[in-house]
């Protein structure tokens, strides 16, 4: 007795789906042995390393995989040595690893800033007395001549540290801008050069002098050609009022 057609149809499709999963998985296959044919040795050995350290975390004792020093120095290794690091990367996320590299820099730099002893070095007793005394029995030289002196000596020390043990020396008060004005009032004298231009359309330069303690002007002189001027300017004395 022959099959009926709807039977032939159902056989059809169990080998259609017997052989759906088989190719499927072929072209899986292929398609991995095509991507690992296309990448490096180096590339397959790192991968298969971060895959293996990821299944040993696993393997231990504990609910949740704990990442020690020597597995977060490898991970930070790897991610400086291989730019693929992050396909690999299955436990934890990349960001984890970045803020593991930033942490490890952070205690890096603490710990060389904080080894030997912190703050500026001291400066022995007998470099101290030497620069009193060279400030002492030299009352112009400043901490820059005494700190060059001392290189010159061999000593091996800082200008600030010179400045600061170096004796105070109190200052005489200066004279205001207002005294100084009072006591040279007398020989004080203004000048101006300047440009006037005519309804003429000409231009004059004109150059003025003008005595302080009396408010006068001494000299007044303008000319048409700056020639004229300059060389009025070039006498540099103060004639007749004019």
């Amino acid at each position: 007795m022959r099959p009926s057609s709807s039977a032939r149809g159902s056989k059809h499709l169990l080998a259609y789906g017997a052989r759906g999963p088989i190719s499927l998985e072929r072209l899986s296959t292929l398609l991995g042995a095509l991507r690992a044919a296309l990448r490096t040795r180096t590339d397959l050995a790192l991968e298969n390393l971060a895959l293996r350290q990821q299944l040993a975390l696993l393997s231990r004792r504990s609910k949740r995989p704990r990442f020690g020093r020597l597995d977060r120095a490898f991970w930070l290794w790897l991610s400086n040595r291989w730019s693929g690091w992050r396909q690999a990367l299955y436990l934890v996320r990349p960001e984890t690893v970045i803020r593991w590299h930033r942490q490890g820099f952070r205690a890096f730099w603490t710990w060389k800033s904080h080894r030997g002893r912190p703050g500026r070095p001291l400066v022995g007793s007998e470099i101290a007395d030497l620069v009193r005394a060279m400030a002492l029995a030299n009352p112009l030289w400043g901490a820059p001549r005494i700190h060059g002196e001392l290189l010159k000596l061999g000593l091996d020390v800082s200008q600030r540290s010179v400045a600061r043990l170096m004796p105070h020396r109190p200052k005489p008060p200066s004279q205001t801008w207002r005294t100084f004005l009072q006591n040279h009032l007398a020989d004080l004298v203004s000048i101006d050069f300047f440009v006037v231009p005519t309804a003429t359309f000409r231009v004059l330069y004109v150059f003025v002098v003008l005595l302080h303690h009396r408010r006068q002007v001494v000299h007044f002189n303008e000319h048409d050609v700056a020639g004229s001027a300059r060389a009025e300017l070039c006498k540099g004395h103060v004639g007749d009022q004019r």
